[in-house]
């Protein structure tokens, strides 16, 4: 365990567990952090000691880490909504936070772990203490970290575009969807290749449920292998360029799986804060102010809505191009030009989730919606703040621009 020379207190650390001994797993604190181990959302949290698990001994893997610190990239990072108690470790004000946990041994969980926020006060000290040398990987490390902080969510197609963008280059391992995600997504995922497997085999007398189920599956886990090749020759692809295409096929699937799911729970909340009420004494501007950001906030998530079906628009005529015309080539063009998308609707889907993740955490259902005048404003300021700056849009009316 690496020691710190700077009394952890004044650096800002917390400690999850008790860090002299193995920690029981009744404590909350270690039980939320194996919870989060087995069902963390893939927007929400970056499981990288999962990765070190699964692809430690590949070659990719230690040729284009992450982080260049081991002990970062043996980390759980996770976008975290600020507590009461915690809003005093910045100097500025903020409702959410980028978490890095680092376990004490990340092979037992139980062990319990040690956690700081990205950006936090004395987070420099604490980073140059933590890394425990100077030069350029600190620096790098810190850059990609500070990156990190700056998106609206941790899903892995969006993240690893804007990575790439900055000149961040990792192994494609650590942009893989959570198991958690994986396995909620399989009867969409099945649903969404089924068109595919119906074209290609439903004439052969086989088992089309089977081909189905073995076709997503080899989607979720980005497999180019044999049983693919029939898919990739029909497409006209590289090996290269269909291991990438593959990879794009399941962030759309994603994007509409999430939209699907997120879907359902936006209408609640706008409806709930269109009738929220301050309580207490508010003055003329602050109940104006109110009510034109709760006008101007349905608007905005209504629009974002209408953007994000109108990009998935463009996915699914060409998948129905593909499907029912048996046309690959549109579906190809836009596998291998899809990546520029993922800014689009990750963006946009990542700034809606954290309105109504908040909105909930803030009012739990069956709770009293009682918000005094000043919390309000705080409150619509910031959903304002991270649904208005969407990323310039890659498709335009249902057609690619330049």
């Amino acid at each position: 365990m690496h020691s710190f020379g700077i009394a952890q207190e004044a650096l800002g650390v917390s400690w999850l567990g008790n860090p002299s001994k193995q920690y029981a797993l009744g404590n909350r604190s270690v039980r939320s952090l194996l919870n989060l181990q087995e069902n963390g959302s893939s927007a929400r949290a970056l499981n990288l000691i999962a990765i070190w698990s699964k692809h430690g001994l590949s070659p990719d893997y230690h040729q284009r880490p992450l982080f260049i610190s081991s002990l970062l990239n043996r980390s759980i990072i996770v976008k975290h909504r600020l507590r009461q108690n915690e809003l005093d470790t910045f100097t500025e004000k903020r409702s959410s936070a980028t978490k890095v946990i680092l376990p004490i041994d990340p092979t037992e969980l139980g062990s319990g772990a040690m956690s700081f926020f990205i950006g936090q006060k004395r987070y420099a000290n604490l980073i140059s203490e933590l890394l425990g040398r100077a030069g350029q990987s600190i620096t790098r490390d810190q850059e990609l970290l500070g990156l990190i902080d700056s998106l609206p969510s941790l899903d892995p197609f969006l993240m690893r575009e804007r990575l790439k963008q900055a000149g961040f280059e990792a192994a494609r391992c650590y942009f893989e969807l959570s198991d958690a995600d994986s396995s909620r997504m399989t009867e969409f995922t099945q649903r969404e290749v089924a068109p595919l497997v119906g074209m290609s085999f439903g004439d052969l007398g086989v088992s089309l449920d089977d081909l189905t189920t073995k076709l997503a599956a080899k989607v979720m886990t980005n497999a180019s292998d044999v049983d693919m090749e029939p898919l990739r020759l029909g497409m006209g692809m590289q090996a290269n360029e269909f291991q990438e295409g593959i990879f794009c096929w399941k962030g759309f699937i994603y994007y509409k799986w999430s939209m699907t799911n997120l879907l359902p729970n936006v209408r609640p909340v706008l409806e709930e804060l269109l009738a929220v009420r301050p309580t207490g004494s508010a003055t003329s501007y602050e109940r104006t102010y109110i009510e034109s950001a709760k006008s101007r906030l349905t608007g905005t998530v209504s629009e974002a809505f209408d953007t994000m079906r109108t990009t998935l628009k463009v996915y699914d005529d060409a998948y129905r191009d593909l499907t029912r015309n048996g046309q690959p080539r549109a579906f190809r063009e836009f596998l291998l030009r899809a990546p520029r998308l993922f800014n689009e609707l990750g963006e946009r889907l990542g700034a809606i989730q954290n309105v109504v993740s908040f909105w909930c955490f803030r009012f739990p259902a069956g709770s009293s919606k009682r918000i005094g005048a000043a919390e309000l404003i705080d409150l619509l300021t910031d959903f304002e703040s991270s649904l208005s700056t969407p990323a310039v849009s890659a498709v335009q009316g249902g057609v690619w621009s330049a």
